[in-house]
């Protein structure tokens, strides 16, 4: 890759890691979202999934609440699992041409949803089978996108999990999923030496800005932050929608 382009990897996990430190998530999401307008999802993947692991690690053991997130959200999991599973090779010929519309779709959606505060709520007696059936779609929409939180965010939302909880939760969510896109992108020869010097520039850099924003969290309004970033999020979206459209059906 050109100096350029490496710059500009670093200079977006710079910006993911620093929304990941102040609200909690989004890496993957901006990340994906802002190199998806310089190279196709797959390869951006390919960049993004091991930070990505590694930044959700410290979230998955991060809190008392493991045990139970993984008996409770198991067959979420199962389904996420089970839906990347089945998407595998939508990223790469003759599908990746939509990965960039369906990734501006979701970001749109995601940013919507977020900003008019929707609120779902799931009864305790159905949230199994529901979970499965979420799971399935987030893990098929990652596998196209590599994005992951649509429809799963919602739903751990709307099982009534705590605050701390639901922190956690994302973090068992996001592990699981960026490790099985992993294993996705190895098969496809996607996950391979080529992306060994982004990647670790990807790394230090999404480190980096989370530690700023861990740093300025306290000094920061995270409700008026989150709002620019969804804002920004459904911004990006609809670019990314537009221009995937116009070269798909113009």
């Amino acid at each position: 890759m050109s100096e350029t382009s490496l710059a500009f990897i670093f200079a977006v996990f710079l910006l993911a890691g620093f929304v990941k430190g102040v609200i909690g998530l989004g890496l993957p999401t901006v990340a994906m979202g802002l190199l998806a307008t310089r190279m196709i999802p797959a390869h951006a993947l390919a960049i993004v999934v091991v930070p990505a692991i590694l930044t959700n690690i410290w979230q998955t053991f991060g809190g008392p609440y493991l045990r139970s997130i993984v008996r409770r959200l198991w067959p979420m999991l199962l389904g996420l699992v089970a839906g990347i599973w089945c998407g595998a090779g939508l990223m790469v010929e003759p599908y990746s041409r939509y990965g960039s519309l369906v990734l501006g779709v979701l970001l749109l959606l995601y940013g919507g949803i977020g900003l008019r505060n929707v609120r779902f709520y799931i009864p305790p007696r159905f949230e199994s089978w529901i979970g499965g059936g979420v799971g399935a779609v987030t893990g098929v929409l990652a596998a196209a996108t590599g994005v992951q939180v649509i429809p799963a965010t919602p739903f751990m939302q709307a099982i009534g999990l705590d605050k701390d909880e639901l922190v956690q939760a994302l973090g068992v969510f996001f592990t699981t999923s960026t490790v099985a896109l992993a294993f996705g992108l190895a098969d496809a020869g996607l996950l391979n030496v080529s992306v060994a010097v982004p990647g670790l520039l990807a790394l230090a850099a999404g480190f980096a800005g989370m530690f700023v924003g861990q740093t300025v969290r306290t000094r920061m309004d995270p409700p008026t932050f989150r709002r620019w970033f969804l804002i920004g999020m459904a911004a990006l979206g609809l670019y990314l929608a537009g221009e995937a459209a116009l070269k798909i059906f113009v």
